[in-house]
């Protein structure tokens, strides 16, 4: 999972426009927000589907540069949109902006218990015991009140460990994709392809809402708009290449996965790009793997504490939550604190015999719940849009959400309904007399 940067508007002085970002530079902004700790056990949770997977990652790209341009289309009709709750409040009123809203709220909780089990499977590979349900659940929670604490003490320090652990949680990738290339047997490739033996009709729809984790973030797109050059082009051609970008190294590390390490030892991995490298580097290389997959992730716990206790407070500021939740200036301890709450009871609710299958639930239902947010946001540009083009970018990014939501287990589906409905009571309870008309204006995409 990865964390959307905001932009910061530069100033309108021509002579401004040298420090602006061109299309490539940008692409790689785009990538590396998509590209986070999330992919650390992704090969685990996909043991099931095989490297048959290939087939979705390939899917979920043309997915995700599709939604890509979906959200460069918003950025463009509605620039002062705020965020993803913004970009539906300005298409489809109040009612669609509260669900979003709190629904962001909600991916960045569940996703971040993902995050923290996946910091977990790689602790597990220095201390074993971590591999008992019970230990890694305390293990769960610890990491997640650690990082509470530490967006209590100021966003800085959450922001700085963050940013320390970017560049840091590349390597392992960068080592398996090596180990791959040095080691990789056909054989091993071939004999995991459908483990199941369920046709792939069956299996690679069913593993996108899994796979489509990787590309969570991909609205980062959209916050571009500002920084480069030429917004009505280079916004499109960024979103896509480095959406194309990020699948490169997703579908080398795939290949590199299941090129090596036969399936069935891959399911009860708990950390499949250190054992990759243990194979065929040793155990020292595998230890730098796994330390920098924990530092990864223990950066990305921290980055996205900050993203859910903003998105509460932002909500607030919207009417969507009590005032007491945060205001434009502050964000109260409360609201953190409630947020490390959730997460725990989340954690615990979640727990199953392997990481790999509490890993695989989370990331599940935090997809399907994302899809369904970015879903609402492809009607809400399908409304705004006046040109042809950006309507038929609309309906295709509403076609792909949907039919990943329609593809997923029930697992993961339920969670999403049950939440939507609670919100939609709690909606017509609380905050209907508050709500608005669809604004009018800011049309002509």
């Amino acid at each position: 999972m990865s964390q959307t940067e905001h932009s910061i508007p530069l100033p309108e002085d021509p002579l401004a426009d040298r420090h602006k970002l061109g299309w490539g530079l940008a692409a790689l902004v785009v990538a590396g927000n998509m590209i986070g700790s999330g992919l650390y056990l992704l090969p685990v949770s996909l043991a099931s589907t095989g490297s048959s997977s290939l087939i979705g990652w390939l899917v979920a790209a043309v997915g995700a540069c599709t939604l890509a341009l979906v959200f460069g289309a918003l950025g463009r009709v509605a620039p002062k949109a705020d965020g993803l709750s913004g970009f539906a409040e300005k298409g489809l009123g109040r009612f669609a902006g509260f669900q979003v809203s709190l629904a962001f709220w909600m991916a960045c909780l569940v996703g971040n218990v993902a995050v923290a089990v996946a910091a977990t499977g790689y602790l597990g590979f220095f201390w074993p015991v971590l591999k008992d349900p019970v230990a890694a659940t305390l293990c769960n929670l610890g990491l997640i009140w650690i990082a509470t604490l530490a967006y209590i003490v100021g966003a800085r320090t959450a922001s700085w460990l963050a940013a320390a652990a970017l560049v840091i949680g590349l390597i392992p990738i960068v080592i398996a994709v090596a180990a791959g290339v040095t080691a990789f047997e056909p054989q091993v490739f071939a004999a995991s392809w459908s483990p199941s033996g369920e046709p792939l009709l069956k299996t690679v729809p069913a593993s996108l809402a899994i796979i489509f984790w990787a590309y969570l973030g991909v609205e980062s797109a959209a916050a571009l708009s500002h920084r480069v050059r030429h917004p009505a082009t280079d916004v499109r051609r960024a979103s896509v290449a480095g959406a194309l970008l990020a699948t490169v190294v997703y579908v080398a590390a795939t290949v590199a996965v299941f090129g090596v390490i036969p399936v069935a030892q891959l399911a009860d991995s708990t950390s499949p790009y250190a054992d990759l490298a243990a194979r065929v580097f040793g155990g020292s290389i595998a230890g730098v793997v796994a330390v920098c997959a924990i530092v990864k992730t223990l950066g990305t716990i921290g980055g996205w504490t900050m993203m859910g206790g903003e998105t509460a407070r932002a909500a607030a500021q919207q009417g969507y939550l009590p005032s007491g939740f945060g205001s434009t200036t502050k964000t109260p301890m409360v609201t953190p604190l409630l947020g490390a709450a959730f997460m725990s009871v989340i954690a615990v609710l979640s727990g199953q015999p392997t990481l790999g299958g509490q890993f695989g639930i989370l990331v599940g239902v935090t997809s399907v719940l994302t899809l369904s947010i970015y879903a609402v946001c492809s009607l809400s540009l399908f409304r705004l849009a006046k040109t042809p083009g950006a309507r038929i970018i609309a309906v295709l990014g509403l076609l792909f959400a949907i039919a990943a939501v329609a593809a997923a287990a029930p697992g993961y589906i339920l969670p999403t309904l049950g939440f939507v409905v609670l919100m939609t009571v709690a909606w017509f309870v609380f905050l209907r007399k508050s709500g608005s008309r669809v604004d009018p204006e800011g049309r002509g995409a």
